[in-house]
C-alpha cells in the first residue's frame, strides 16, 4: 500500500509543480479510488486531511525550482496570501461539518468551471494586464476551496491570477505554488486537531511530492503556454467526472 501512495504523490508532485495545482486535485481522488484495492479505504475527511501535507509539500519544493527560474511574483503572492490563508481556515472548518457527496460535487463543480474558463481563453494572447478588482474576493474563494476539498486552492488561483490578476500563465502557476504552501501550513493544522490526519499516509504522501514537485518546475519550462493550459483543463475534466462518478454513478 505504501508504494502505491508513494506513486500517487509522485504523480501529484509532477502535475501539481506544472500545473500549480499543489497536488490535492490527483491526491484526494487517487486516495478515494486507489486505497480500497489495497483494504484502506479512508473516509474523504481523512483524504482530504492528508491532501493539505501533500499541497504544503509541493509549495515547498515548487517554490524552489521556480524561484530560482524567476517566474514568482513575489510581491503578488505576499499580498493575496492573507485572503487565500483566512480562506483556508473557514474551509477547513466546513470541510470537517459538511457531508462527502456535497463536498465531492462542489469539487467537481470547481474543476469543471475552472476548465471552462481555461479553455475558452485559450487563444488568448499571453500578457501582462490590470488586475481586476474582482482578485482579493476570488482569491479568498480559492483558499475556502482549498480548505474545504485538499486542493491547494490552484484550481481557482491560477485562472484568477491569469484571467482576472493579469499574469501570464506561467507566473500565475509559480505565484500559485508559492501561496498554497502558506495556506496549507493552516489548513493542515486545523484537520490535524481534528484528529483526521492519518501521519503514516501522508508521510508516504509527502515524500512522492517532493520529488516529483522537482522534476515538474523543470518539466513546465519545457512546455508552451497555450499545452499548459490545455493538459490543465483536461485534468480537471476527467478527476471531476471520476468524483461524480464515484458519488452519484
Amino acid at each position: 500500500m505504501i508504494l502505491s501512495v508513494l506513486a500517487i504523490g509522485l504523480l501529484a508532485g509532477v502535475l501539481g509543480a506544472v500545473l500549480g495545482l499543489g497536488g490535492g486535485v490527483v491526491v484526494v481522488p487517487a486516495l478515494e479510488l486507489v486505497l480500497p484495492l489495497f483494504g484502506h479505504a479512508i473516509p474523504l475527511k481523512q483524504a482530504v486531511a492528508v491532501s493539505q501535507i501533500g499541497v504544503l509539500s509541493v509549495g515547498l519544493a515548487g517554490t524552489a525550482g521556480y524561484l530560482r527560474q524567476g517566474l514568482i511574483r513575489a510581491r503578488s503572492g505576499y499580498l493575496l496570501s492573507p485572503y487565500t490563508i483566512l480562506g483556508g481556515v473557514l474551509g477547513s472548518w466546513l470541510g470537517l461539518h459538511l457531508p462527502a457527496r456535497a463536498v465531492a460535487t462542489v469539487f467537481a463543480a470547481l474543476l469543471l468551471y475552472s476548465a471552462y474558463t481555461l479553455l475558452s481563453g485559450l487563444k488568448r494572447e499571453e500578457r501582462e494586464r490590470t488586475p481586476s478588482r474582482l482578485v482579493p474576493p476570488a482569491m479568498t474563494f480559492a483558499g475556502i476551496m482549498s480548505g474545504l476539498l485538499g486542493v491547494g486552492g490552484g484550481t481557482v488561483q491560477v485562472p484568477v491570477m491569469n484571467l482576472l490578476g493579469g499574469l501570464p500563465i506561467r507566473s500565475a502557476i509559480a505565484t500559485s505554488t508559492f501561496i498554497m504552501g502558506l495556506t496549507a501550513v493552516a489548513n493542515a493544522l486545523v484537520y490535524s486537531a481534528s484528529g483526521q490526519l492519518d501521519y503514516q499516509v501522508a508521510a508516504a504522501v509527502a515524500l512522492g511530492v517532493l520529488v516529483g514537485a522537482r522534476g515538474g518546475t523543470l518539466l513546465a519550462a519545457r512546455i508552451s503556454a497555450q499545452n499548459l493550459k490545455l493538459f490543465f483543463s483536461l485534468l480537471l475534466i476527467v478527476t471531476a467526472l471520476q468524483l461524480l462518478w464515484k458519488y452519484w454513478g
